[in-house]
């Protein structure tokens, strides 16, 4: 066989694996059968309660990132990564042996934190998502048994063992990172699922109904222009209007529990502030977008709040009677 007939094999079986205007390759059909694939569902399950039962008090929000406004894995997994990364160019240089090892061992102790967080994430996530998050965790297990494997093999001097373990570790990573530019960017995990919000809703007040078409103390949902909102008015005739879909995954905060001045998003239990949007409890990291609201002739005007979920009491215009 000719280097011509070789490299036309070689394209052809990269255009089978990559999208093309035909559709999607065979990575991006392999990644949407696996969003479907039911088999590992009461594991997913199992692992998922014993998530939720772990007793970590406000330790979970920490993980989350609520603190931080977006999540905190990403950010923690830069570490080991890093490191490992780091380890491998070592390695393809004379000496440094010892740097090496040292790089791989930080890389091990910083993957227990780092994976910790995804996991308290993790259980958070619709099902689709869980099912990729599962293999990527597997990967990512994988990838730690090889490094352990490789550090133990360098400090016994076995350096070239050492090397290939850590070699198949990086690749174990960079297979693990790819599922979890999945999660992240095609799935939207971690993304704040309200932030469009300020873009859509045109400037100025909007009429949402009638006083009497909210019952005090209950949640209705209405619409301003294309944006869901949940509206809930108080005894004294307030109201507190904020965008529906939960900014953590989209769930419908209208159908979900009110009490002691907030909402409880119905499908993953994060916990808004009905004056301002702000995120009290996780795991949703980022505030809701809460809009202004006035009582005109009986009817109920909202506009966009600006600052809507900063987090800061009293600014707006609130609830007033015009």
């Amino acid at each position: 066989m000719d280097r011509s007939s070789k490299r036309y094999r070689t394209s052809v079986a990269a255009r089978r694996l990559l999208p093309s205007a035909a559709g999607p390759g065979r990575v991006l059909r392999g990644l949407d059968r696996l969003e479907r694939w039911p088999g590992a569902d009461r594991l997913i399950s199992a692992v998922q309660s014993a998530v939720h039962a772990a007793p970590l008090g406000a330790g979970r929000d920490v993980l989350h990132g609520r603190w931080l406004g977006h999540p905190v894995h990403p950010l923690m997994v830069q570490v080991p990564v890093g490191t490992w990364l780091s380890a491998a160019v070592l390695d393809m240089l004379p000496g440094n042996r010892r740097g090496a090892r040292t790089l791989i061992g930080a890389g091990l102790l910083t993957a227990g934190p780092a994976a910790v967080a995804g996991w308290i994430d993790w259980a958070a996530l619709p099902r689709e998502q869980q099912r990729v998050g599962l293999v990527h965790a597997a990967t990512n297990v994988t990838a730690v048994a090889l490094y352990a494997a490789s550090f133990a093999a360098r400090s016994r001097g076995r350096e070239w063992r050492g090397k290939a373990l850590g070699m198949a570790g990086l690749s174990a990573v960079a297979v693990g990172g790819a599922l979890g530019g999945h999660l992240a960017y095609r799935q939207a995990s971690g993304a704040n699922h309200a932030e469009q919000v300020p873009h859509v809703v045109e400037p100025g007040w909007h009429s949402v109904g009638d006083v009497a078409d909210f019952p005090v103390g209950q949640a209705v949902r209405r619409h301003v222009g294309e944006v869901a909102v949940m509206v809930v008015r108080e005894s004294d005739n307030a109201v507190h209007v904020l965008a529906d879909r939960c900014s953590h995954m989209a769930g419908p905060l209208s159908e979900g529990e009110i009490a002691d001045g907030c909402v409880r998003c119905p499908w993953h239990g994060s916990v808004f502030r009905l004056a301002d949007g702000w995120n009290v409890r996780g795991p949703a990291t980022a505030p809701q977008p809460a809009f202004d609201t006035r009582i005109t002739d009986g009817r109920v005007d909202v506009r966009l709040r600006r600052d809507a979920g900063a987090g800061k009491e009293g600014t707006g215009e609130g609830s007033e009677a015009a």
